[in-house]
């Protein structure tokens, strides 16, 4: 099953006053910032799911789908430095 971007619809939420307004896993603690920093370290989906009883894979293929769709948004920065002169 091909997983869509929309799908995390429902399963990341944002809610104003909890952990700062960062988009969080289906209204838990948890922050889709935490499980990415998580996989980035190395860390496997089955360890992540061990450590974290209440999270399902689907909850970490949301995570993904958003982090994907969020990278599409372009973001202009107004005196940017070019890396090289």
């Amino acid at each position: 099953m091909l997983f869509m971007k929309k799908d995390y619809e429902g399963i990341i939420t944002i809610e104003p006053g909890k952990r700062g307004g960062k988009p969080v896993i289906r209204g838990m603690r948890i922050t889709v910032g935490d499980v990415l920093e998580m996989l980035a370290s190395g860390m496997s989906e089955k360890k992540i799911l061990g450590d974290f009883e209440m999270l399902t894979k689907k909850d970490i293929r949301a995570v993904l789908a958003y982090a994907a769709d969020r990278e599409g948004v372009m973001v202009i920065a107004p005196h940017a430095t070019p890396l090289r002169q």
